[in-house]
């Protein structure tokens, strides 16, 4: 008896310096003395901060605890507690001020996201005691100035395959340049000549101009995000800060420049049918942009608002063209019915929730029955789009996996990530087909030709790096004419 008595004892404390240790780790935020003269003023002082730290979780279509703080009205409002979240007058019996000092559960940020700092969590406290006042203006938003990324900025984001198989595009900083399979005549009579890839052009828009009126020699003035063939690929998208440039790649010049988008254009998709496309983005922390248009004309089709709760990283038609996959920093995949004509509302059809970070690309089976997404929580997912349930988890990156595309009309797609690697995947079985080595640093994009034979990667060192698709040789690691070995870049 006495032995149990012991063991019991031993468990208890044992239980109890776990506690202890684990409560350590999450320790109380501190408040400190502001030594304000002013009031505290909600859109100037709590607006930012909420934006930053608590709408990735509390706004849109992700509402945890059924608390939106997208307005001051439904900040006051509260989720499922009600009313008691803020108590004004009265920071220390208020929910959400304790939860967010860690001194009540659930904490607010989660622990696994970046909490409030003493400033910031004195502030809210500070506006609380003050009275959780309404805001008595309207923040405006500066717009910010963009110029020309540093010289030393040439990271590859977006890279496509055309059609064909037997052209490349890819972006490296604000330039976009072309590289062709070319043939190569024999150094000997008698022997045959050979294909490699090789440069062939760049794109430079010559309306483009700096702030200062300089022209910018440029694709884009901002870094280059995203980029899409046309299925016929006689037009080229590409995506940089709140604009869209469509090129004829025939004649090497921008046939029309898309603007209106509030923040970056992170990805591109046509449709099957090649009659529209569509793009994602949105800034950090808020609603995330999804747009659909008319391929002929690049007018706006349809505006998906509050599909998601922060920026979209990934956009793919289903292989019918009448629906479309996107994939979030709100950590959700979810599907949306397109309308058939102008004007008509897109309806959300479901969501895929498993990933737990940002959700980089998304991507659909032939056949339409199975969506594959990659995150940033180094995990590559495919689920069964009509039983709305995850399939399988696919493991093998260290990394977030960047990007993710489909190899033509097949089951298999190919996988890029900040661990330098590029795979392709099997989306029926959930095997590795193989990898496809060379990379020597942080891959954002990747493509592949709709035969399977070309499989290219996009890196942070500037090299766009060009695979047999078929047994993942590293045929060429291609870069521009100007791009200068002795810049210090890696090759």
């Amino acid at each position: 008896m006495r032995r149990l008595a012991a063991l019991v004892f031993v468990l208890l404390v044992a239980r109890s310096d776990a506690q202890d240790k684990k409560d350590d780790l999450y320790p109380p935020i501190p408040t400190v003395d502001l030594k304000r003269k002013e009031p505290v003023e909600y859109a100037k002082d709590i607006e930012p901060i909420f934006e930053n730290k608590c709408m990735t979780c509390h706004a849109g279509g992700t509402l945890r605890g059924k608390y939106d703080m997208s307005t001051y009205e439904k900040v006051m409002k509260g989720g499922k507690r009600g009313a008691k979240v803020i108590v004004p007058g009265k920071a220390d019996e208020s929910f959400f001020f304790r939860a967010c000092a860690r001194l009540e559960q659930p904490m607010m940020p989660p622990k696994t996201d970046e909490p409030l700092n003493s400033q910031e969590l004195s502030l809210i406290k500070l506006w609380i005691d003050q009275g959780a006042k309404a805001p008595t203006s309207v923040r405006v938003k500066e717009r910010p100035v963009v110029n020309l990324p540093p010289v030393l900025v040439k990271p590859v984001r977006a890279v496509a395959v055309a059609p064909d198989g037997k052209s490349i595009a890819a972006s490296r900083g604000n330039q976009v340049h072309l590289f062709e399979l070319k043939t190569v005549p024999a150094a000997k009579k008698g022997d045959k000549d050979k294909t490699e890839w090789a440069y062939a052009a760049s794109l430079f828009d010559p309306q483009l101009k700096t702030p200062d009126g300089k022209p910018a020699k440029a694709a884009h003035i901002s870094l280059v995000e995203s980029m899409a063939f046309s299925p016929d690929g006689k037009t080229l998208a590409t995506g940089s800060f709140q604009e869209l440039t469509l090129w004829d790649v025939a004649k090497g010049e921008p046939r029309q420049r898309v603007g209106g988008f509030v923040d970056r254009v992170c990805a591109i998709a046509y449709s099957a049918d090649g009659k529209r496309f569509a793009t994602g983005g949105g800034a950090p922390t808020e609603d995330g942009e999804i747009k659909v248009f008319d391929a002929g004309t690049a007018k706006l089709v349809a505006e998906i608002k509050a599909g998601h709760s922060d920026t979209v990283f990934g956009v793919a038609f289903s292989p019918d063209s009448k629906l479309l996959a996107t994939g979030g920093a709100d950590k959700f995949v979810k599907v949306f019915e397109l309308p058939a004509e102008a004007g008509q509302p897109a309806k959300f059809v479901k969501s895929f929730e498993g990933h737990t970070h940002h959700v980089m690309g998304v991507g659909w089976t032939p056949d339409g029955k199975k969506l594959a997404s990659c995150g940033a929580d180094n995990f590559v997912k495919v689920w069964d789009y009509e039983k709305g349930e995850k399939i399988r988890d696919m493991q093998g990156h260290q990394k977030q996996v960047t990007a993710l595309a489909f190899v033509g009309k097949t089951s298999q797609f190919v996988t890029g990530s900040g661990d330098a690697s590029v795979r392709m995947w099997n989306a029926d079985n959930g095997g590795n087909v193989r990898s496809f080595p060379g990379a020597s640093d942080f891959v954002y994009a990747v493509s592949a030709s709709p035969d399977g034979e070309v499989v290219v990667s996009g890196c942070e060192d500037g090299t766009v790096r060009v695979y047999n698709g078929k047994n993942g040789t590293l045929l060429k690691a291609a870069l521009p004419p100007d791009a200068d070995p002795k810049s210090g870049e890696k090759k």
